[in-house]
């Protein structure tokens, strides 16, 4: 049992260590833009719809 268990801890290594692929830091700053800027759309869209819903329900309570 424990053999198995050192087996498959040199095998995660071996793979981390020598066939996973890095990406470079021009990949790395660029994936983080993307998301940088998805996240902030995402977050001014939401907020955009609150307000609407807000002033939406602040309408209809007056109007009853």
């Amino acid at each position: 049992m424990f053999k198995r268990f050192v087996n498959y801890c040199k095998e995660c290594y071996n793979e981390l260590a020598h066939k996973t692929t890095w990406p470079t830091y021009k990949e790395l700053s660029h994936s983080a833009m993307v998301v940088l800027t998805a996240s902030l759309i995402i977050a001014v869209v939401v907020f955009i719809m609150d307000v609407v819903f807000k002033n939406l329900m602040l309408f209809i309570y007056n109007l009853a």
